[in-house]
């Protein structure tokens, strides 16, 4: 995956120009810059990335083909900056395959200090202390994978309107109910803003709101 390749929305003021990869929105985006190349007050064209609400910084000026040139090389800069895809780390001898057997399940022993009524109330439960741990583990983490999925997108959404909508009617009641986890608080404060604006916002609030 290239730097173009990222999902991004433009707008021309609050109207949706296009959605999709960097490359098909900034080619699309690009007639339009021009035509407004000329005037002496534009409307605002602007590229958000969808993951993150930051304004995409293009160089708009020149022909097309001025353009791709720019952006491919932009492109070629951006990707390398890019962080590496996670690979998978080659396992330690330890976690070698092993021959015919219980498999290991890449389980590791560790040390867990705990009082004895936590080691009593382990030793009770089905399948034994090991296991009861790891379903207590997996739900917390589970638990904040939630959470800081919620946070996050939030924090993305308010970015976004804050750009695009800190102007509309019912803004602050709208970033209330945003932050407090109103679902249906939140899209009745935006039905109002434009319909693209709007659009734009359910879309990217998804998960902003716990189940």
């Amino acid at each position: 995956m290239t730097w173009l390749d990222t999902a991004c929305t433009a707008f021309e003021g609050s109207t949706c120009i296009a959605s999709g990869s960097l490359r098909d929105v900034a080619l699309a985006t690009k007639p339009v810059v021009d035509r407004w190349a000329s005037s002496i007050s534009p409307p605002p064209v602007l590229i958000f990335d969808d993951a993150t609400s930051e304004v995409v910084e293009l160089d708009w000026r020149g022909s097309l083909a001025d353009f791709l040139t720019r952006l491919n090389a932009q492109n070629h800069a951006m990707t390398l900056a890019m962080p590496p895809a996670s690979v998978e780390e080659a396992p330690t001898p330890a976690e070698a395959p092993r021959g015919p057997g219980r498999p290991k399940l890449g389980v590791s022993p560790r040390e867990v200090t705990l009082l004895p009524r936590h080691w009593e109330w382990l030793a009770r439960q089905p399948g034994g202390a090991s296991e009861a741990l790891r379903k207590l583990v997996e739900t917390a983490r589970l638990s904040s994978e939630t959470k800081d999925r919620v946070r996050h997108c939030g924090a993305v959404t308010y970015k976004f309107m804050s750009t695009m909508a800190g102007h509309e009617a019912g803004f602050e009641e709208a970033s209330r109910a945003l932050f407090a986890g109103d679902h249906a608080g939140f899209a009745a404060r935006v039905a109002p803003w434009p319909a693209d604006v709007q659009a734009h916002l359910l879309k990217i609030s998804t998960h902003a709101f716990a189940a």
